[in-house]
This record gives structure tokens, sequence and C-alpha cells, in this order.
């Protein structure tokens, strides 16, 4: 049994290794855009302990922060042809960030490791989601 006595269908892949999960970031982006310093400067400081200690435990395979959801482009198929629109697919409360990949022994240490991210404590949520290998 894992979290919350849910069975845990997350097997280790191939050769015994761990699993590696992506950690989607969301949160408000009009929250966090407009915070006044020095809690922006904290904020980024935060991230930067936190990545840090990912890479110091060996579980960070990688990450990113994203630009703004203004900034996105949405593509689009409809009958063949491709219909591009500004914005993120999902006009939503909540916004992609960033992510990491993270590499976890089973779901209960990613929901950890991702337990630690800095904008929990304002609200954000983090997506967990297991990474095929390719």
């Amino acid at each position: 049994m894992g979290i919350n006595g849910v069975a845990q269908n997350q097997p280790r892949d191939r050769g015994g290794r761990d699993m590696k999960y992506l950690l989607l970031i969301c949160g408000d982006e009009s929250r966090l855009n407009n915070q006044p310093e020095p809690a922006g400067s904290q904020r980024l400081a935060a991230w930067g302990t936190y990545a840090n200690e990912l890479v110091a435990t060996n579980k960070m395979r990688g990450g990113e922060r994203l630009r703004p959801s203004a900034t996105a482009t949405t593509l689009r198929l409809n009958g063949g042809h491709q219909l591009l629109s500004d914005g993120p697919y999902a006009e939503t409360k909540e916004q992609l960030g960033g992510f990491f990949v993270v590499e976890a022994e089973n779901l209960d240490e990613a929901v950890t490791l991702a337990g630690k991210m800095p904008h929990l404590q304002d609200g954000g949520a983090v997506e967990i989601r297991p990474v095929w290998d390719m």
C-alpha cells in the first residue's frame, strides 16, 4: 500500500533502476508575478535551495522554469490544417510555471520530493506523473 492506502502500481523500470517522475509546477501567475521585494528574491532563493537539494541527493534529472503563459503558443490540427493560437492550451487560474524530472524509488518518494517545493506554501500545486523510458 502507498499513499492514503492506495495500492501503488509503480514498479521500478528495467534493470532495477528507480523510476523517473515529471513534477509539473502549477500556480497562479498573477500572484507570483506581483510579489513585492524582498518576497520575489526570497522565492527565487528558495527555488535555488530546492534544486540544489535535488542535485545533492542525486534525484534531479532535469528541469526548467517556464516563461509566462501569455508567451505560449498552442498548436492544433483541424481537418489537416494547423491552427495556432496565442496563450496556453487551457484557460485556467493555475498555469504551468515549470517542471522538474526526478528519479525516485516509487510514487511515495516522488510525493516526498514534490512536497518540498516552495510554492506549495502559497497555494500552488504539483502534478506528479511517471515517465515512460524511451
